[in-house]
């Protein structure tokens, strides 16, 4: 492909106002995440684990609000395309109503039965103590957690992304800052240790839901009407929504389980492997900071475009972002190359685990490319594009078919040390990016969810929720 649309400067304008306030919220959410763990450390083995487990919790309900919001949000970007307000808000009630049903359910589980929950992880009876005391704390604010994606969805897929930095941004230096000051406490503030760390986490999460209605009604955004205006939406126009959104979730939901079964056999093979993994992928996900950004900005540009009627433009544009993906992540792995030996440098390590840490960052570094490309053409092509049960039937076959198997077989097979077991696993992005590539040049994917035939009544006219 001619990279001459690199000169493009209004393009890459286009891709940048997007990508760059993404990564950078990314940034800060993993570095400020990274900073709690630390300051929880200080209380010792039993709180770090009490937190992980805790958070795990979390992190179920996040990638299914994820799916949820993301599916719901292909309908808004391309009514954006379309500049239709009056549907955009109708989709934003919907996203609203099924993101706190699932978020009610997750606070009910956390607040009244937090130690049934923790006892599918551990036995251990003090991290279940530590980490109910957390959960009952953290979990109230489960609810304006999924409030707040649910905004945040909409306004990235209409292009207000400043609006989510700013609101996410502050919200979470607000919730390190008294979490620390409840932690150990500082300043006459009372010392709680892992239920101060709960009471800074529900605060932020609190204060980015204000933020994000504040900043949204300030800035006078499409979203600034009167919210009873969002629930207008008829039954029919709701099922085609989640007829489109429902695989997303289920596909998040396999996902998240198939990525924990490969850690599961990762950490059967060793303790050294286990954490040379964990290592690993604090590498993994400083990478994809940028990749995020990059693969969210196709995602709103094709369906806006989808929307304009633009089908062409929109297929154009994922074969760009993809070639500046693939040219970017090439570079990042050369860049991994010669760090990795540095890199290593930094933690405490038996020779054997050093070993292991070096041989995985090689692997990563020659494979990357073949994960930016899927991660583009997945959110950026497929999803946006209302391809979702494709993508589902495609990510459940690439992990329970190709990747699990494979992982199975070199962890108690072949007992390949843990690097090939990882390349192993690389089979599978191998094998999607193909079908990928397929179905991406095929234009199967780009479906119109919001331009009715002429004549034909609006399915989200008005009509009772």
């Amino acid at each position: 492909m001619s990279l001459s649309f690199l000169k493009d400067r209004a393009f890459l304008r286009e891709v940048l106002t997007i990508a760059l306030p993404i990564s950078f919220q990314q940034l800060i959410n993993a570095s400020l995440n990274m900073i709690d763990v630390i300051m929880v450390g200080q209380l010792g083995e039993a709180s770090i684990a009490a937190l992980g487990l805790a958070n795990q919790v979390f992190f179920v309900m996040i990638i299914i609000l994820f799916g949820a919001t993301s599916g719901m949000a292909i309908f808004t970007a391309q009514f954006w395309g379309k500049q239709e307000l009056d549907p955009i808000r109708k989709v934003l009630g919907m996203s609203i109503l099924f993101s706190s049903g699932i978020a009610l359910l997750f606070t009910c589980a956390a607040t009244l039965i937090p130690e049934t929950v923790l006892g599918f992880y551990t036995d251990d009876a003090e991290v279940i103590r530590i980490g109910g005391s957390y959960l009952r704390i953290v979990g109230f604010s489960y609810i304006p957690v999924a409030l707040a994606t649910s905004y945040i969805a909409v306004l990235r897929s209409i292009q207000f992304v400043r609006i989510t930095v700013v609101a996410t941004t502050v919200a979470l230096v607000f919730k390190t800052i008294l979490g620390y000051l409840l932690i150990f406490g500082i300043g006459g503030f009372p010392a709680l240790g892992v239920r101060g760390a709960a009471i800074g986490t529900a605060s932020g999460w609190g204060l980015e839901l204000i933020l994000l209605l504040l900043l949204v009604y300030a800035k006078q955004t499409p979203l600034a009407v009167n919210p009873l205006t969002f629930f207008s939406f008829n039954l029919s126009f709701f099922g085609r929504v989640l007829k489109t959104a429902m695989p997303a979730v289920a596909n998040e939901m396999f996902w998240s389980l198939g990525i924990t079964t490969y850690n599961a056999i990762y950490a059967h093979i060793s303790t050294d492997a286990i954490a040379a993994i964990n290592i690993n992928a604090t590498v993994e996900e400083l990478a994809f900071v940028a990749f995020a950004g990059i693969g969210n900005a196709c995602a709103v540009l094709v369906g806006n475009r989808i929307g304009a009627q633009k089908k062409e433009e929109a297929y154009e544009t994922v074969k760009r972002i993809a070639t500046i993906g693939v040219l970017s992540a090439w570079a990042l792995g050369l860049l991994t190359t010669l760090l990795r030996g540095w890199i290593v440098q930094l933690y405490d390590l038996s020779p054997g685990g050093a070993y292991n840490v070096r041989m995985l960052m090689l692997m990563m570094a020659c494979t990357i490319w073949i994960r930016m490309f899927n991660f583009i053409t997945f959110i950026g092509a497929l999803r946006a594009g209302g391809d979702t049960r494709f993508a589902l039937l495609m990510e459940l076959c690439s992990i329970w078919l190709i990747g699990v198997p494979a992982a199975y077989l070199g962890g108690f097979v072949f007992h390949l040390p843990v690097y090939y077991v990882y390349l192993m696993i690389m089979i599978e992005e191998a094998a999607k990016s193909l079908v990928s590539l397929w179905r991406f040049r095929s234009r199967k994917w780009i479906h119109d969810l919001v331009n009715t035939e002429t004549g034909s009544p609006p399915a989200y006219g008005p009509g009772p929720v």
